[in-house]
């Protein structure tokens, strides 16, 4: 799976309100046997989310013995019996070809069907996004003359420099992509940035491997006039230091180049807190110095964890589709859940649908 620091962003002003502070109801269907994570620990999160917000309803997806009890004994839980599963070491196609009884997929034929306003996993993100695309199905767009489907963009927000967030997109869904495909993932991404973040104008940047407008590969340098002509507020290419200068609002790359630069800054976030709490731990002065500075290395290392945030989410479907680490925790599901919840509450989907041209 890929692995997410699944930085959802945190309520304020404009924003997704987590926690049900929109009074609206909505139903999230939740994977309870996709992550690495014990089902009893997914279970745990769906049970808080239920307490935090009592206008969710969930439809747990699983195996009749994981999920039949603890639906029974919750009033705004409903089973989705799905006797199959999808595991973290399955090819991911074959599998949401071959296993269509699997929490995965039965999670997503929900969402399309209308049993669930959205469906989170912390299951194996290619699946996901198979099953997303073959059930909840990505929007279509007018292309040459003829109608051609978007390719799904895995997208979140991580937290930069200057005190905000950037829009990282796509974060591994497609490895491989056409120019087009870029542009499209840009134009969501921007969409994202503005309803969910709520920036106003967001700059748009291409990442490369300098700012110069002739740098990049050949793919890079093909995408830039046509992000040029077709993206508003794109502001040329970036650096993948830039993924974390607070300089751009969004930066778009296909999801090969997206997943490293995630998994390069997810290791040097590790290694740093690591040293400095080898550090610190050396002497008696520095363990003084941390007994003091406790505080804010607790907000640090929330900040640098995905179990405040939840999940990234699928762009570009026609449904809310959101993707929590493998590695999940009893937070993150808690977390996963709500924000699905609340995407579906403030009409993501529709406004993705709006900032493109022609779109069916």
């Amino acid at each position: 799976a890929v692995t997410l620091s699944s930085l959802w962003p945190a309520p304020r002003v404009g924003h997704f309100s987590i926690g049900g502070n929109n009074m609206d109801k909505v139903r999230v269907c939740v994977d309870a046997v996709g992550g690495d994570e014990k089902p009893e620990v997914v279970l745990a999160g769906i049970e808080a989310a239920l307490e935090a917000d009592a206008d969710l309803d969930v439809l747990v997806a699983g195996p009749e013995e994981v999920v039949a009890g603890f639906c029974s004994a919750h009033d705004r839980a409903e089973a989705l019996v799905a006797p199959e599963v999808i595991t973290m070491e399955d090819d991911p196609i074959q599998a949401v070809m071959t296993r269509r009884r699997s929490s995965i997929v039965l999670g997503c034929r929900a969402v399309k069907k209308g049993q669930a306003d959205g469906f989170f996993s912390a299951g194996l993100t290619g699946a996901v996004t198979a099953a997303g695309t073959a059930y909840v199905t990505p929007f279509k767009v007018e292309l040459d003359g003829r109608r051609s489907a978007i390719r799904p963009c895995l997208t979140n927000a991580l937290p930069n420099r200057a005190g905000g967030l950037t829009v990282l997109c796509d974060m591994g869904a497609n490895p491989d992509v056409e120019p087009m495909d870029v542009v499209r993932f840009a134009q969501m991404g921007a969409a994202y940035a503005s309803c969910v973040l709520g920036i106003d104008g967001p700059r748009v940047g291409l990442l490369s491997n300098g700012t110069e407008d002739h740098k990049g590969s050949a793919f890079t340098q093909s995408c830039f006039p046509l992000m040029a002509e077709n993206v508003e507020g794109f502001a040329g290419n970036c650096e993948g230091t830039d993924l974390t200068s607070g300089h751009f609002d969004v930066v778009v790359c296909d999801g090969f180049a997206g997943n490293v630069a995630l998994k390069s800054i997810e290791g040097a976030a590790k290694f740093m807190m690591q040293e400095l709490k080898s550090g610190l731990m050396s002497s008696f002065r520095g363990k003084v110095a941390a007994l003091l500075m406790k505080p804010v290395l607790r907000g640090l290392k929330r900040k640098l964890s995905g179990d405040a945030k939840g999940g990234a989410v699928l762009l570009g479907l026609r449904g809310v589709v959101m993707i929590g680490h493998g590695a999940t925790s009893v937070e993150a599901v808690k977390n996963g859940t709500l924000a699905c919840a609340a995407a579906a509450r403030q009409g993501l989907v529709d406004r993705v649908a709006d900032s493109m041209g022609a779109v069916a």
